[in-house]
């Protein structure tokens, strides 16, 4: 039997491979993390989630104050921004929560080998110069920004920025624009706008939010246009030319037409993810890449190469911080011998913008492809809490199979819409149907209500619309 240094290797330390080396040794597997970032969590913890969630729960309360919706409620203040003590409360929630996963880290005595692992073969790599060998090797290096072609990201520039410069900015930009109206670009542009810039979205497609119910996606349009900002859809960006501190972006319709020049002092490129693979030296363990640039894997995670396992952004799926935990969870049972499972029909997704945005499971139009369906909505205008909190914005959508009452997607916008889903997923889980959640009885007064009711109007019976 060969001698190895480790039962199990983790490249990576995000929220996949932090997740997958501890529970690796709380199962009793000796365990090491390869990392050359000086902190852990990866992009999550440290230019991703987490940093971008500080500064849109700080400029929430900002917009709050500035807007109106303090006065409304018999508060009146006059607020004053001080950048740099929201920039630094972001930065000690960063800071406490990468220093606690290397607490756990020590706790669970994972060894962090700081430095970037590149395969020699199936069961060594080389880390800061130094050989080291696994019996198990997982593969959690998460993903980086796509480029736009013929557009240059200088984030020390703080012209054109990719989410890590966005989150850096020192100041508030008079004019943003942002190109790619996903989920990154939204929060990075509501934060931004909340704090006084004028933001502009150009998003190729017809509508914002790629992969959500189309119904949550016009909803959100008209959401984001009553909030001040200023969308393009159906439009292409064909350049963009620094002059200085400030750039002119080029675009025109995605269909074809006349050429338009808007001027911006930043511009955030958001027009999604990739997996970061290039530098792992798969090719000296014969592993090859899908079309996307993914690994694939089985139904446990493991490669076509014996020992070598993925996780994560690197594989297919959607690239959200939570599937990767729960895969990196699964494959540490499964190499341990255990059954390691994760349903990736039941991923939740949330957009953190004010309203928040989120969905679970199939969209309409997914679930009418597979067959009959029945739906339910329900607007947060008639749900009580919402009502008394002035948040009138957003619905719940149920989506059920016709003919079994099985749920099959749930959508939402709402003040705590990410909040809100894990109820549905947790149905979802279990097979609920339509029913099992309508007649489950919901605390009053509460936004999750709301759910209660659009699964009630799947057939027919909502109270309160």
């Amino acid at each position: 039997m060969a001698d190895y240094d480790y039962d199990v290797l983790v490249i990576g330390a995000g929220p996949g491979g932090y997740v997958a080396a501890i529970r690796a040794a709380q199962l009793g597997l000796k365990t090491a993390c390869a990392e050359g970032r000086e902190t852990l969590g990866g992009t999550c913890l440290n230019v991703g989630c987490i940093p971008s969630k500080a500064l849109l729960h700080a400029s929430e309360y900002f917009d709050a104050a500035k807007g109106g919706a303090m006065a409304a409620m018999g508060i009146k203040v006059t607020p004053e921004l001080d950048l740099d003590t929201m920039q630094g409360q972001r930065k000690d929630a960063v800071k406490g929560l990468t220093g606690g996963i290397e607490f756990l880290f020590k706790k669970n005595k994972i060894d962090w080998l700081k430095g970037y692992a590149q395969f020699k073969d199936a069961h060594s790599v080389e880390v800061a110069g130094k050989t080291v060998t696994a019996k198990n090797i997982v593969i959690a290096t998460g993903s980086s920004v796509t480029p736009l072609p013929g557009v240059e990201i200088d984030n020390a520039g703080g012209v054109v920025v990719d989410s890590t410069g966005a989150l850096e900015l020192a100041s508030v930009p008079k004019k943003m624009v942002v190109i790619g109206g996903g989920v990154i670009g939204l929060e990075l542009g509501s934060v931004w706008r909340r704090l006084g810039a004028e933001v502009t979205v150009v998003e190729f497609l017809d509508q914002l939010l790629p992969g959500m119910d189309l119904d949550v996606r016009k909803e959100a349009a008209k959401i984001f246009k009553k909030q001040g900002m200023t969308l393009k859809l159906s439009t292409k960006v064909t350049g963009v030319a620094v002059e200085g501190k400030a750039a002119k972006v080029t675009v025109e319709p995605a269909a074809g037409g006349a050429a338009e020049v808007i001027d911006a002092d930043v511009v955030l490129v958001a027009i999604g993810r990739k997996p970061n693979t290039d530098s792992l030296g798969l090719a000296n363990i014969g592993l090859e890449l899908n079309q996307r640039g993914q690994i694939e894997t089985d139904h446990d995670f493991g490669t076509k190469v014996s020992g070598v396992w993925a996780i994560g952004d690197v594989i297919p799926g959607p690239m959200l911080a939570h599937k990767a935990e729960d895969e990196g969870i699964a494959v540490a049972e499964n190499i341990a011998g255990l059954t390691g499972i994760v349903n990736h029909d039941v991923i939740p997704g949330v957009v953190y913008t004010q309203p928040e945005i989120a969905g679970v499971g199939l969209t309409e139009e997914a679930a009418k492809a597979r067959g009959g369906v029945k739906v339910g909505k329900f607007p947060m205008l008639a749900n009580s809490r919402a009502k008394t909190n002035h948040e009138p914005d957003g619905f719940v959508k149920v989506i059920a199979d016709a003919e079994t009452d099985r749920v099959l997607g749930v959508w939402c916008i709402a003040s705590v819409a990410g909040t809100m889903i894990a109820q549905a997923a947790q149905a979802m889980e279990f097979g609920a149907t339509s029913e099992d959640i309508a007649y489950t009885c919901h605390a009053h007064p509460t936004h999750s209500e709301a759910i209660k009711e659009a699964a009630m109007a799947v057939t027919g019976k909502p109270i309160h619309i």
